[in-house]
């Protein structure tokens, strides 16, 4: 055991005196020394309720025999940290996650671990962790909110936003925002939409990482309690077996992983975090096979905000094991690869019935017979740029309009807000991006208040920053290469032609290369936003995001 080299043997004396101080017993330090990563604080909704999965999960690893250690990772709100420069700091905290995990799992010697995430950055976050560490690992999740209820409809985080926009644009009263603010989020939980959180907790399922149910069982349901404790129990077997990370997480599995996401409809975000996962467990996921798959895999779900269906309607379903026996029916998935069940897909999916097909539509009869993201590129995106295919109008998936260039987004909320976009409008903002930002900040505020002002059907939005899982519409975001690196995104002029394609995955300035060339000679660096602190270390590691914006030495 890896915990030996703190627990056995007569050069380990001084390691044991501390254990003695922590109150562990000589039959404790005898078992399996079994990390939990919890990601609980009193600041992040869906991560409140941690400490009762916790706890859970220290009851299963002790009734198979062996002692859970908690240890902690850090969370930060998207939703609290949205429209201000906290936002800077959210997707960054994704290598925070990472390397702490690292660095306090072989400084103590884990023998296994289980990872208690929920929200958008500690999934991937402590994915990545688990790839690189390589140890025996399962992850069990806080799980989703519950929709909440307004004039007699389920609505979500994403509808508080639009709400916002519609008070702006005098749709909506102030009794009608507050009404909203007190009801859409009623529960502890991530976000009860397919946002990012939910999206990341779903696609550990379907890439082998978390027990069935891990992304869709809501936190309030006592059966979340069973769960864990059943991955506390999971742990010691997968121990006993040396079932590691590497062995599910290859590169099939997330082939697998890409296939749900476009079947589920996943948030944009997932373009980003799995190839950052694949990265540490030593997988190249390029983008370019996101339109191979999306090609042939069908869009079965419309959750919110894509649709009116909510994460606790998926559970009821079937869940995700659900979506990937319709996947099944065509052949569309890796079936006899290892889990972190310890058995394989095939085994896992059988016999889970798709018992709502008007949540999840039969493979037969889907929303789309092609899947819910798409990798459009183009002389404004050369690399590639990202749009969630499912959450747009059908009169948005082709549109021509002229360009309203801002350098940041507030600028262009107060655009927006102000009345200064109309309808045709191709709202560009730059200088977003994961270096330019620094921290590739969300746009959901602009994003929402386009919506809420009924622009939704007639205005695009482009960035080389990223969206929300909670934003909808033609909304292009991880624009690449970025503004701050010279991309194309840092040429558009004001009034320049954007012409978007969807079907054919285009991105395109009506610029011809001979002007593009004269603009890239005039064009400057800009000085960096922030100069001191983890920004700015960040900001001097972090690569484009086509890559997943994974962190590189120079």
């Amino acid at each position: 055991m890896r915990s030996d080299n703190v627990t056995k043997g007569m050069q380990q004396a001084p390691h044991r005196s501390l254990f003695n101080a922590l109150g562990y017993t000589k039959e404790e330090l005898d078992r399996p020394l079994i990390g939990i990563v919890s990601s609980y604080n009193e600041i992040v909704p869906g991560h409140m309720n941690l400490d009762k999965i916790v706890e859970a999960v220290k009851q299963g690893v002790a009734m198979a025999g062996g002692t859970p250690i908690v240890f902690p990772a850090i969370a930060v709100c998207d939703g609290i940290a949205m429209g201000h420069t906290g936002m800077k700091y959210s997707l960054v905290t994704r290598d925070l996650i990472c390397d702490s995990t690292e660095c306090m799992a072989l400084a103590h010697q884990f023998d296994a671990l289980v990872m208690v995430p929920n929200c958008d950055k500690n999934v991937p976050g402590l994915l990545m962790a688990a790839a690189r560490l390589n140890i025996p690992t399962i992850f069990v999740s806080g799980g989703p909110m519950l929709a909440g209820h307004v004039k007699g409809e389920k609505r979500s985080l994403s509808s508080m936003f639009e709400a916002v926009g519609a008070y702006a644009a005098g749709k909506m009263s102030e009794e009608d925002v507050v009404e909203f603010e007190n009801k859409v989020c009623p529960t502890c939980g991530s976000c009860s939409g397919m946002y990012t959180a939910n999206s990341m907790n779903c696609l550990t399922e379907a890439i082998g990482m978390g027990l069935q149910g891990n992304g869709t069982i809501p936190a309030v349901y006592s059966e979340r309690i069973k769960l864990a404790k059943h991955a506390g129990m999971k742990i010691m077997e997968l121990l006993e077996k040396n079932i590691c990370p590497r062995d599910v997480m290859n590169e099939k599995a997330f082939l697998n992983a890409l296939a749900v996401d476009m079947a589920l409809g996943c948030s944009t975000n997932s373009m980003l975090h799995l190839p950052a996962i694949a990265h540490e467990a030593g997988v190249e996921l390029n983008l370019d096979i996101a339109n191979e798959i999306s090609a042939k895999t069908p869009n079965l779900c419309h959750l919110a905000p894509a649709g009116p269906t909510y994460m606790e309607d998926l559970n009821e379903a079937g869940g995700v094991y659900a979506v990937m026996n319709e996947l099944d029916k065509k052949g569309l998935l890796y079936t006899d690869l290892i889990t972190a069940t310890g058995k394989t897909v095939k085994e896992n999916i059988a016999g889970c019935q798709n018992r709502n097909p008007k949540v999840i539509r039969p493979v037969e009869d889907p929303y789309s017979e092609t899947g819910g993201i798409a990798v459009l590129k183009g002389n404004l995106a050369p690399d590639s740029g990202v749009v969630k295919r499912s959450a747009v109008v059908p009169e948005m998936m082709v549109h021509s309009g002229p360009a309203r260039v801002f350098d940041c987004e507030e600028d262009a909320i107060e655009a927006i807000k102000g009345g200064k976009i109309v309808a045709g409008d191709v709202v560009v903002i730059r200088y977003e991006g994961p270096k330019g930002g620094p921290g590739m900040r969300e746009m959901l505020n602009p994003t929402s208040a386009i919506a809420g002002m009924g622009l939704g059907s007639s205005v695009a939005l482009i960035t080389d920053g990223r969206f929300s899982g909670a934003s909808r519409g033609a909304s292009i975001g991880h624009v690449s290469p970025e503004a701050a690196v010279g991309g194309p995104i840092a040429l558009v002029e004001e009034g320049d032609i954007i012409q978007i394609n969807i079907p054919e995955n285009t991105l395109n300035v009506a610029v011809s290369e001979e002007e593009m060339e004269q603009r890239r000679a005039k064009w400057q660096p800009r000085e960096p936003k922030i100069t001191t602190g983890y920004l700015a270390r960040y900001a001097s590691l972090v690569t484009s995001g086509n890559t997943g914006a994974i962190l590189k030495n120079n």
